[in-house]
């Protein structure tokens, strides 16, 4: 019995080790849940401060998924998944949607602020209305910096600690020299250094009139040059003009007219998609470069595929030798990065002093306009996109014609079928169903090829006539890049409604692609 007794009191001690093991987890599992929804909070709230209430709203939407996910029982499975969910939200949905948001407005270089930001620059504007006094900054005897203005005639006046936020509403009275005991001036660079502070004190001068800093040595009556109304109106406190504030073209405008920059952003609605669709000097390059853009990604899809099929199938003849060191060199352009090679591409094609151009000349005395004609120039593009792309369709096709049996291929020897007739009744039918996918990736691949065309031609040479920056070997994706950012008037709107376009053209070509295809998705 007392050894029963005893092995029940050494054994008790390590039964709350047992049962705190899972009471431990369980707080370590609520406290970095606690920290985790408190930074994002955070996150969130400061997002909101600054303004950015898309961003805001996403912060929120994704720890509100993780929330739940790791909390609720019945989504344990989703965690696992939860990361590519959130990075689908971050960075593939919420662009998009953004994107789109932004085809409604009309955001561009000259409307990028809001009403409000545009409202508060000009009631920030100001004019000299007065003299103009040199001023220095000093340390007191406590430490606290003061202005000392010398306003001539007037006297020599000091300012009160500059400590606390400036108000507007309430100026700093000026007191004579003689009150304060000043230690010697700051120099210049720290007064460059404060002058963004220094900017929001308003000072009274010994007269009665408000000093602003004018400059970095001298103070001025300044007075505000816009007056806010009621109505939301702005008043010209020097020539009393109203300025109204158009919500249709997102400027403030005057009596004649005429807008008053900076802008700020307004809903637009469809406006930018109609001129897409209805503005000529817009519509025919856009109908161009997207039926060259078609065009391009189609044809490269054929050429590579045709090419790269061809080599394969050569590599798997019998009585080719060094297969290995072939397909090394085969597919090596796949190896070197693109844009080397497309720079290299651009250097052999220049017209004037291009290797190309002078064996041309050489054997037939011609100097053809690469980057002049528009068609020489969409030929040229072409080559080289095959050059580039070919590799990977020689990779595909290999690995594809080697689990083709090869029994197919005798038995049709057998019944004296042609190389050709193998081709389209045997290899093409047991190729394309494996490839469809590969193809319509390509293809999307190559529908928005940006790199090739920036690099190699810029989108040259121009469309005459268009009002936007067009190029006859510009694709969608370049022709949406120039609108938005070399353009001189960078219309991000316009360029975000050309880019849900070209998203609702790419999404429906490849759903339609894959039906055909009769791909499984």
């Amino acid at each position: 019995m007392t050894i029963m007794n005893l092995s029940a009191e050494l054994a008790s001690p390590a039964m709350p080790k047992s049962f705190s093991l899972p009471v431990l987890r369980k707080t370590l599992h609520w406290s970095v849940w606690g920290l985790f929804n408190a930074l994002a909070l955070y996150l969130v709230v400061a997002l909101y401060a600054q303004q950015q209430i898309a961003f805001a709203l996403l912060g929120l939407v994704v720890t509100g998924i993780a929330s739940y996910v790791f909390i609720n029982k019945k989504a344990y499975a989703h965690r696992y998944i939860y990361p590519a969910l959130a990075g689908m939200l971050v960075f593939v949905i919420f662009p998009l949607l953004y994107t789109v948001g932004i085809g409604f407005t009309n955001y561009s270089a000259t409307n990028l602020l809001s009403f409000e930001q545009v409202q508060r620059y000009h009631l920030n504007q100001t004019y000299l209305a007065g003299e103009r006094f040199a001023f220095s900054l000093h340390p007191d005897q406590a430490g606290e910096l003061r202005l000392r203005v010398d306003q001539g005639e007037q006297g020599v006046f000091v300012s009160p600690p500059l400590q606390g936020d400036p108000l507007v509403s309430e100026p700093l009275e000026l007191l004579p020299e003689s009150a304060v005991s000043l230690a010697e001036a700051l120099p210049l660079r720290e007064v460059i250094q404060r002058r963004s502070e220094l900017e929001q004190w308003v000072l009274r001068g010994a007269e009665g009139e408000l000093l602003r800093l004018y400059g970095l040595r001298e103070v001025a009556a300044v007075k505000p040059l816009y007056r806010l109304l009621d109505n939301g109106d702005l008043l010209n406190t020097r020539s009393n003009e109203r300025l109204e504030a158009d919500q249709g073209s997102g400027f403030y405008v005057d009596s004649h007219g005429s807008k008053v920059a900076p802008g700020f952003t307004v809903y637009a609605g469809w406006s930018n998609f109609a001129r897409v669709l209805s503005e000529p000097s817009i519509r025919d390059p856009f109908l161009e470069i997207f039926v060259w853009t078609v065009a391009f990604a189609g044809l490269t899809v054929l050429f590579t595929l045709a090419l790269g099929l061809v080599l394969a199938s050569l590599l798997q003849w019998d009585l080719v030798g060094g297969k290995a060191f072939y397909r090394v060199m085969l597919i090596l352009p796949y190896a070197v990065p693109a844009f080397i090679s497309i720079l290299v591409f651009r250097g052999l094609f220049n017209q004037n002093f291009g290797e190309i151009n002078l064996m041309l000349d050489s054997l037939f005395g011609v100097r053809p306009d690469w980057f002049s004609d528009p068609t020489l120039a969409r030929s040229m593009i072409l080559l080289v996109n095959t050059w580039l792309g070919y590799p990977y369709m020689l990779l595909l096709c290999m690995g594809l014609l080697q689990a083709i049996p090869r029994d197919l291929y005798e038995a049709s020897a057998m019944d004296g079928a042609t190389p050709l007739d193998n081709l389209l009744k045997i290899t093409l039918p047991l190729l394309i169903k494996p490839l469809a996918p590969l193809l319509i990736a390509s293809f999307a691949f190559n529908f928005n090829n940006f790199v090739l065309i920036t690099l190699l031609t810029r989108g040259g040479p121009d469309i005459i006539g268009a009002t936007t920056p067009a190029g006859t070997t510009d694709l969608l994706v370049s022709y949406t890049y120039r609108i938005a950012f070399q353009d001189s008037g960078q219309n991000f709107a316009l360029a975000a409604a050309i880019a849900t376009l070209i998203f609702l053209v790419v999404g429906g070509m490849a759903w339609l692609n894959l039906k055909l295809s009769k791909v499984k998705v």
